[in-house]
């Protein structure tokens, strides 16, 4: 299995990650990937972007070293409402909408059960992939949201960074991927990179799928083309759901 678009990326406009678009792009190019998503941090993290951010991604190359940019961002869910911190305005714009709960931005860390958080998410028609959710600290009911996602045609991220950064997750990730193969809902493979070195190591993530024979049809970011399919899909189905 081969992952040519990484869709979950971040830069120094998230102040704890390392690394310019523009040395993202060209380590991109070196290790073979077609794509990458920009998706810093939305504002209710300390360190990220101000809001200004995303209004001005337009100035960033659609193509930096034969690399495709996508504009996106990674939201954060901000409590069990499943509310994110980012308008709608701004959303509609960009390519990739990530979202995921981290605990600075998250007023709910408290809960024992944060199914009600990702169903909110989940029936956002603006978000595309929830991402990292395999962190036990955030425990949800897995099904049920995975078949979810399935009928609102969102993809579930497998994030190659959980597997060294959060050991914890590994067991999660995999009943999440065992339970997309067996409903058939398409996930991403992402490093969630945040420095350029970090791109194209997807190992881990990659190893655990072969493991459970993970169809590669269901890996929706193995090539751009595949991504941008399942999407022109997706914002069908948005568009008919909101009437436009």
């Amino acid at each position: 299995m081969k992952i040519l678009f990484d869709s979950h990326t971040h830069t120094i406009a998230s102040t704890h990650a390392y690394s310019t678009v523009e040395e993202m792009a060209k380590a991109a190019s070196e290790c073979g990937l077609e794509a990458i998503a920009v998706t810093d941090h939305a504002p209710a993290l300390p360190d990220a972007p101000h809001i200004w951010h995303f209004h001005n991604l337009k100035n960033i190359p659609r193509e930096i070293c034969g690399v495709k940019i996508l504009y996106g961002v990674e939201a954060n869910i901000l409590d069990l409402e499943g509310n994110i911190d980012m308008e709608p305005e701004i959303l509609e714009k960009l390519d990739v909408v990530n979202a995921s709960i981290h605990a600075p931005a998250y007023k709910d860390c408290g809960a024992k059960d944060h199914t009600s958080a990702y169903l909110g998410v989940v029936n956002n028609p603006y978000v595309d992939i929830i991402c990292h959710s395999g962190n036990p600290a955030f425990s949800y009911d897995y099904e049920r949201i995975i078949e979810l996602a399935k009928k609102n045609h969102k993809l579930m991220e497998i994030n190659n960074h959980s597997f060294f950064v959060r050991k914890s997750s590994i067991p999660n990730c995999r009943r999440i991927a065992e339970l997309c193969k067996e409903k058939e809902v398409g996930i991403v493979v992402s490093s969630d990179a945040h420095i350029s070195f970090d791109l194209g190591h997807y190992d881990y993530a990659l190893e655990m799928l072969r493991e459970i024979s993970f169809p590669e049809k269901l890996i929706m970011n193995r090539s751009l083309t595949a991504f941008e399919d399942f999407m022109s899909v997706r914002k069908s189905m948005f568009t008919w759901k909101m009437g436009v």
